[in-house]
């Protein structure tokens, strides 16, 4: 199983995302064992020093909002890491993968973004979106996985950065109903023996920020 870093960008910096309440998030480096500081350069390096993670995860969260975005930073990102894979959650919607793309970087089509359910003959990682382990969303997204990608990730909005642990039950219903599918956790995360349960299940990756930065999963669990 893959473990995949991520990293929240709002207003400039890297915050700490609690329970997709995006209005209170926090710069990162005030609740991290691994960084001093929020900027993304801090925290990229951080991160490569504490393992050598080949995929990280971004979220544009004012692009996501409709409030701005972080458009030129991450082209820079991409353009100093050519060689790490940078999966970019930024509010995109379908009709936006016709635009050419770094090769690092793989779009998150995110559900709460999309005006619509549609497929799309593009790469994409389709994000299902859950708030207050509700569907957010088209309910089409949620119902036909004619219209999936390979890669689907499971995002409950309301365990991220919660101490909660992940949604064990729905990520076991999803992947057990469509074994042709790549499942990607996010939310809750707690220790090791939360990745290897999620592990065991057949997920194909796992997203991590908090657990990371309070040192509740080190490199030797990775």
């Amino acid at each position: 199983m893959q473990i995949i870093p991520v990293i929240d960008l709002k207003d400039g910096l890297v915050v700490h995302a609690v329970r997709g309440d995006r209005q209170h998030y926090r710069p990162i480096h005030l609740e991290s064992a691994l960084t001093r500081r929020s900027d993304i350069d801090s925290v990229m390096a951080a991160f490569l020093r504490f393992h050598a993670f080949q995929t990280f995860y971004i979220a544009d969260l004012n692009a996501i909002c409709g409030d701005g975005d972080h458009t030129g930073l991450i082209r820079e990102l991409l353009a100093a890491y050519p060689h790490l894979d940078f999966w970019i959650d930024n509010g995109s919607r379908l009709a936006d993968l016709d635009t050419p793309r770094p090769k690092n970087h793989t779009a998150v089509i995110g559900t709460e973004s999309q005006p619509r359910a549609g497929g799309s003959r593009h790469d994409y990682i389709l994000s299902l979106d859950y708030k207050l382990e509700q569907a957010s969303g088209d309910p089409a997204w949620f119902s036909d996985a004619g219209l999936w990608p390979e890669r689907v990730i499971v995002m409950t909005l309301s365990r991220i950065g919660s101490h909660a642990g992940p949604d064990f039950e729905k990520l076991r219903a999803l992947s057990g109903r469509h074994p042709g599918k790549q499942f990607v956790a996010a939310g809750g995360i707690r220790h090791a023996e939360d990745l290897s349960k999620l592990a065991d299940m057949g997920i194909h990756a796992a997203l991590l920020a908090t657990a990371l930065h309070r040192g509740l999963i080190c490199a030797a669990d990775i």
